[in-house]
């Protein structure tokens, strides 16, 4: 599986970097395009809504075509949307290449997680998911310093373009190393409608229960790198550029060993359900500590943004879980209907904190006070999803 493994992650990595990389370029794009706090929640929100969207007819072509075609295929999207972007001129251009890339991208992760589910044997998924968010979260280095670095040294517009050609490539590599598994024979009556079989995924108790968290888990990691790291850093603790790009580093790097430590700390703590509410209550700790003395000491907060990644990621782990839920014909729907979820769930956190952010500066708060309500009310969701989350069934009853 080396082959095929090396080319899904190398696909992620760049998936990885185009969640992430609005961060380090946030303030060169606001004075190209003429943007505020709330246009880049925004901008960043659609890429999240359109791969967030895309999830339903993705999950649709894994389960009829396969993985190999549809991430290739989709990938082009991404490709398109990047070359796009590194043209836009303005907020509209700029969204519809968000979208296209958001779209391109939406079946990546999905797709290596399908594969994983068809190809490996049960009992490896997590450890496989895991090393593959782990490895790919690189793609949030990718999208820190190097990219800070890239963007002062060749500019945003000719880094975003090379990004592109790596988009390219990635696809032919989809093409040439991955092969798609068997068919599974499908129920008549769970998967002919487009929808009906996100309706019987929904539909299962045990999913009911870790919805809240799957929405919300990710969205709190992930919209905090991708967004607010670095202004955070910049407007309370004055970080220049480049050191807004080491601190987004220092939080990727902590995502990535994060999500390394989950797949065998979940066979020692016995399964995902321990290990995910483990890393969540870690997690809120590390978000309270942020909102109270956030703004007293950078190394202080640094530490606390390190401790919120390094446990934070608890994406690959969640799904593990779920997908012991999951119907094997209707694997695809029942991955992308999570992720649907995850990314919808972090598209919604980006637009929110975007107007949370512009309403309060508006209103005159010091920016140390907008941050503490930021960090506080990520804690707030995060500690409610995870109550429903605590009722959620180990593992499927064996009947």
């Amino acid at each position: 599986m080396s082959t095929a493994f090396g080319s899904l992650l190398f696909a992620y990595i760049l998936s990885q970097f185009y969640r992430a990389f609005l961060a380090v370029i946030a303030v060169d794009l606001a004075r190209d395009l003429s943007l505020d706090a709330s246009g880049l929640g925004n901008l960043s929100a659609i890429w999240f809504a359109a791969f967030a969207l895309a999830q339903f007819p993705v999950g649709l072509a894994l389960d009829r075509l396969g993985p190999r075609w549809t991430m290739a295929g989709f990938y082009l999207l991404a490709v398109a949307g990047a070359s796009w972007f590194a043209l836009a001129d303005s907020f509209a251009s700029a969204s519809i290449a968000m979208a296209l890339i958001g779209i391109g991208c939406s079946p990546i992760l999905m797709g290596s997680y399908y594969y994983f589910g068809r190809t490996a044997p049960p009992e490896r998924f997590a450890l496989l998911a895991s090393m593959l968010v782990g490895l790919g979260s690189f793609g949030n280095l990718l999208g820190a310093a190097p990219l800070a670095w890239s963007a002062s040294a060749i500019g945003w517009r000719a880094s975003m373009l090379i990004i592109a050609a790596a988009t390219a490539v990635s696809a032919l590599g989809i093409l040439l190393f991955i092969r798609d598994p068997a068919r599974v024979g499908e129920k008549t009556t769970d998967g002919q409608g487009f929808f009906s079989g996100f309706v019987a995924i929904f539909s299962l108790r045990p999913i009911r229960y870790i919805a809240a968290l799957v929405l919300v888990s990710y969205g709190a990691v992930a919209g905090l790198r991708s967004l607010w790291v670095a202004p955070f850093f910049g407007q309370v603790h004055g970080f220049d550029v480049s050191e807004r790009g080491h601190a987004a580093l220092l939080m990727a790097a902590a995502m990535s060993l994060g999500a390394l430590a989950y797949g065998p700390l979940e066979k020692r703590l016995g399964g995902p359900k321990p290990t995910v509410v483990a890393g969540t209550l870690a997690a809120i700790a590390s978000l309270v500590a942020l909102a109270l003395f956030g703004a007293q000491s950078s190394g202080a907060a640094l530490a606390a943004y390190g401790l919120f990644g390094l446990t934070g990621v608890t994406y690959a782990i969640v799904m593990a879980h779920a997908r012991m839920f999951f119907p094997a014909h209707l694997l695809g729907r029942g991955v992308t209907a999570m992720n649907f979820l995850f990314i919808g769930g972090t598209g919604l956190m980006q637009w929110g904190s975007g107007h949370l952010v512009q309403a309060t500066s508006a209103a005159g708060w010091a920016p140390a006070s907008t941050y503490a309500s930021l960090h506080g009310g990520v804690a707030l969701l995060l500690a409610a999803a995870l109550v429903p989350y605590l009722m959620s069934p180990a593992r499927p009853i064996k009947h």
